[in-house]
C-alpha cells in the first residue's frame, strides 16, 4: 500500500467517524410522527356550538427582558448567552400568573425549553404543568430543536426546544408534521432547528373533532425561500382540513409581518423581514387575528406582539404572532395582552374567543 493511498484511507475513515459522531449528537425526526397526548385526569369533551378561549404565547424559554442575547443583534454581538436560574424561576411564576388570570381553555406555547444547557437543563413544560395541572389536564408536545451538543461558542452544549399545547378539554391524539428546512450545508443543517406543526385533535361530543395547530416558523434569511415553503406546507394542511369539513385553528409565532408593517419598521430593522409578507397566501383565504385592518388602524399599537431584546428598540414595534382559523368558527373577541407582560418575554400573548360550529 502506497503512502498516498494510506493517507486517503485514513482521511476517509476520519470523515466517516466525524459524520457518525454528528449523526449521533443530533436529532432526525420523521416527516410525520404520531404523538401520544397526555391527559393526567379525566377531561371534558368539547360541545358543538360552545365558546372556546385560546391563547398563543412565545414564552422565550422564560428568559425575560433583562438580556441582549448574542442572536438579538444582526452581527451576533449580543453580550449574553443565557439567563440566570433566578430569572427563569421568576418568569415561570409570571407566566403562570398571566395564564391563571386569563383562564384560557387551550394554550399554545412556543420556545419551551427541555434539556437545554442555556436554561439549566430544566424541563420547562413540566415546571408549568406542576403549577397548572388543575386547569389543564391534557397536553401535547413536540420538539423542534434538539441536539446533545451544538459546537457554537454561544451554546457549546445541548439544546432542546418544544412546542407545547395545554388543554382544559380532552385531546384524543396529536401528531408532529415536519416543515421544510433551510437549504444549507448538510452538516450545518443537522444542528439547526427543525420547525414543525404540532397538531392536536380534540373530539367533539356527538362526533367530529377540532384540529388545533401550534407552530413557530423560521426567521427570514435573504435569498432563501424556507419561510415561503413553510407557509405553503402549512396552507396545504389547512386546505385539507377545510375540504374535509374539519374545524381548525392555528396559532403561533410566524416570524412574518402583516400588511403594511414593513414600511413602518425602522429601516435598519427591515432586513429581518421580507417586504412582501408570505402570510398573504394564508390571509387571502382564511380569517386572521389580529387582522390586517386591526394592525393598520388607528389602534394598531394595541396589536403589536413583539418587543425584541435589542437595545436599539425602546418598545413593541411589530406583529409576528397570530391566529388563523376556519371560517366554520366564529370570532367573538380578541386582544393582545401587553400591558403587564412587557418584561416576561419578547413576545406578548395573543388571546381570542371563538364559537365552535354546530354539527350539521
Amino acid at each position: 500500500m502506497t503512502r498516498l493511498l494510506r493517507y486517503i484511507l485514513i482521511g476517509l475513515l476520519a470523515i466517516g467517524l466525524m459524520c457518525l459522531l454528528i449523526y449521533n449528537l443530533t436529532w432526525h425526526p420523521a416527516a410525520r410522527e404520531l404523538l401520544q397526548a397526555s391527559c393526567k385526569n379525566p377531561a371534558p369533551v368539547l360541545v358543538p356550538g360552545q365558546a372556546l378561549k385560546v391563547m398563543t404565547w412565545n414564552i422565550q424559554y422564560l428568559a425575560g427582558k433583562r438580556y441582549v442575547f448574542w442572536y438579538n443583534m444582526a452581527d451576533g454581538s449580543g453580550p449574553d448567552d443565557r439567563p440566570t436560574q433566578e430569572d427563569t424561576a421568576y418568569n415561570l411564576d409570571e407566566v403562570v400568573r398571566v395564564i391563571r388570570d386569563e383562564q384560557p381553555d387551550i394554550i399554545l406555547l412556543q420556545e419551551v425549553n427541555d434539556g437545554a444547557k442555556s436554561t439549566h437543563y430544566d424541563n420547562q413544560l413540566t415546571l408549568l404543568q406542576e403549577r397548572l395541572s388543575d386547569l389543564f389536564p391534557c397536553s401535547s408536545e413536540a420538539f423542534y430543536w434538539k441536539a446533545d451538543f451544538i459546537p457554537s461558542p454561544h451554546i457549546f452544549g445541548s439544546v432542546g426546544m418544544k412546542l407545547a399545547t395545554l388543554s382544559r378539554y380532552e385531546i384524543e391524539h396529536a401528531e408532529r408534521i415536519q416543515l421544510p428546512q433551510p437549504s444549507t450545508h448538510p452538516i450545518q443543517r443537522q444542528f439547526q432547528p427543525k420547525r414543525a406543526l404540532l397538531v392536536s385533535y380534540l373530539p367533539l361530543r356527538d362526533g367530529g373533532q377540532l384540529a388545533v395547530i401550534n407552530t413557530h416558523l423560521d426567521t427570514f434569511t435573504p435569498n432563501d425561500d424556507t419561510l415561503q415553503r413553510q407557509i405553503e406546507a402549512t396552507g396545504k394542511l389547512l386546505d385539507t382540513f377545510e375540504s374535509r369539513g374539519t374545524p381548525w385553528l392555528i396559532g403561533g409565532d410566524f416570524n412574518l409581518l402583516p400588511l403594511g408593517q414593513y414600511q413602518r419598521l425602522a429601516p435598519e430593522l427591515r432586513s429581518e423581514y421580507m417586504p412582501d409578507s408570505a402570510l398573504h397566501s394564508l390571509w387571502d383565504k382564511y380569517p386572521m387575528i389580529p387582522s390586517n385592518t386591526e394592525v393598520g388602524g388607528v389602534d394598531r399599537g394595541k396589536w403589536l406582539t413583539h418587543f425584541p431584546n435589542d437595545p436599539r428598540i425602546s418598545g413593541p414595534d411589530r406583529t409576528v404572532d397570530y391566529f388563523f382559523y376556519s371560517p366554520r368558527l366564529k370570532r367573538i373577541d380578541a386582544q393582545v395582552r401587553g400591558d403587564d407582560t412587557l418584561l416576561i418575554s419578547d413576545h406578548f400573548p395573543v388571546i381570542a374567543r371563538f364559537l365552535l360550529p354546530m354539527l350539521p
